[in-house]
């Protein structure tokens, strides 16, 4: 054996040796707490609770935990954790817990009901450890005062997904919530009380995330919210004929999202909105509001007016053909708009919208069209819309039902689509069990004249549908 052999062999012993004492040393009990803490936070703060039991260091080390997730959905010894030892587990965490800032707090209580003033306990001592990243996730009704929910400013992130009550103060600010998302929340003024209840005004200088689902308010609301970027909104229910009269009024220079899911009901009253470019309206016209048909046609153009600039929008309507088709005698122009969903649409609407979108590229009908005529298409074909000639270039038409109307507006858009690059069909669903031979609908569309030389028809596999 020579010298480089033994050499080798030598460097071989040592590394072996070296990590041998690796192994056997412990390095994790030599990190500093605050280190191991950290480590912590990656799991549920009871699990954490538990390393306790290691060594005397361990004992004290989940109390320097940045991050506390409850959950009492979650298994605990390989089975769910009765009500009593969670909230237990709760309450012994909150006795001990030391760390006097807390990066984010998850509290999801989907198992059990508890007492409302136990989890207004709770979310209080979670705020007055300066939380920044907040989120309670609870169905049954608690009570929350706006008290040390105001006073929290150093919330970054507040998830609210509860059925309560929140009094609110008549002006309120939180300096440094980026994010807010409330959902099922009856929002009230603490002055609601007295005889002369006042208009709310919040005020949050750098939110940049509103998002309101399934809330209930019962005052004109302001937002002052010089740097929000997205705006969202979803009201499903008519809680009472009081809500008609109030709004919610945004207060933004940067407002560039916008989704509105609703009835048209509540007023919603952007002060700025030059700078939306991707918008989604869904409007739900409910069997008992047919008689307000014309009004809410109104208040529909002056929702849409408001988001004008947008680039992208989503349009979706449900149960409006049956109860309200003048809803779309009167729409605003949509001067940058250049991609276009809907769903349902009767054929006069859809052309009146083609007009309203002279650069339109993308057009996605999502149901087919209702009730087109040909002397719709015959005064259509006369007077194009000017997006045909310039500027539309892709139609998507899912949920085709191969039917007359569907079968006019597809001849219709290849006639006279001048600079049409593509069109994509997809059947609908049902088509599969239906007595249609769609190979034939497929020849019949291929066979069509096309105005534009370079237009592809493509079509979806009706099983895939």
């Amino acid at each position: 054996m020579d010298s480089n052999d033994v050499t080798m062999e030598d460097d071989t012993k040592q590394l072996i040796s070296a990590e041998t004492k690796v192994k056997e040393r412990d390095i994790i009990s030599t990190l500093h707490e605050s280190v191991l803490g950290h480590i912590l936070s990656f799991i549920p703060i009871i699990d954490a609770v538990s390393t306790s039991v290691l060594s005397t260091s361990w004992i004290d080390v989940w109390t320097s935990t940045t991050n506390l997730k409850f959950d009492d959905s979650l298994l605990y010894s390989k089975k769910k954790m009765s009500k009593e030892h969670f909230v237990n587990s709760v309450e012994k965490v909150l006795l001990h817990f030391t760390n006097s800032g807390i990066q984010s707090m998850s509290l999801c209580l989907s198992s059990y009901q508890y007492d409302a003033s136990q989890i207004s306990e709770w979310i209080s001592f979670f705020l007055e450890r300066r939380v920044q990243k907040l989120h309670i996730q609870y169905a049954d009704k608690v009570f929350l005062s706006s008290n040390s929910l105001f006073r929290c400013n150093s919330l970054v992130e507040l998830t609210l997904q509860m059925r309560c009550t929140l009094s609110l103060p008549v002006s309120g600010c939180l300096a440094n919530l980026q994010k807010l998302s409330i959902s099922w929340i009856k929002l009230v003024s603490e002055s609601e009380s007295s005889t002369n209840s006042k208009d709310i005004t919040l005020s949050f200088p750098i939110l940049k995330v509103f998002e309101v689902r399934g809330c209930e308010w019962s005052q004109n609301i302001t937002l002052q919210v010089p740097l929000l970027e997205r705006f969202s909104i979803a009201i499903w229910k008519h809680h009472s004929n009081e809500s008609s009269k109030y709004s919610i009024k945004v207060n933004s220079r940067r407002l560039t999202d916008f989704d509105y899911e609703g009835n048209l009901e509540q007023n919603i009253v952007l002060c700025d909105s030059s700078l939306i470019r991707n918008a989604s309206v869904v409007i739900v016209v409910d069997e008992d509001k047919k008689d307000r048909i014309e009004k809410l046609g109104f208040q529909a153009y002056n929702h849409l007016k408001q988001i004008n600039e947008a680039e992208s929008l989503k349009l979706l309507f449900y149960k409006v053909l049956r109860h309200g088709k003048d809803i779309f005698t009167n729409l605003p122009v949509f001067g940058r708009l250049t991609y276009l969903q809907l769903n349902e649409v009767n054929g006069e609407a859809l052309l009146q919208l083609l007009h309203n979108c002279p650069i339109l590229n993308t057009l996605v009908l999502l149901n087919g069209v209702a009730d087109l005529n040909k002397d719709v298409l015959t005064s259509a074909s006369v007077t194009l819309p000017h997006c045909f000639l310039s500027s539309f270039k892709v139609f998507e038409f899912k949920g085709f039902n191969a039917n007359e109307h569907d079968l006019s507006l597809v001849k219709f858009m290849l006639e006279n689509a001048s600079i049409l690059e593509k069109m994509r069909i997809s059947p609908a669903f049902w088509l599969r069990y239906a007595d249609i031979d769609f190979e034939k609908v497929k020849e019949q569309i291929l066979s069509l004249p096309k105005r534009s030389s370079f237009c592809m028809v493509e079509f979806s596999d009706i099983s895939s549908s």
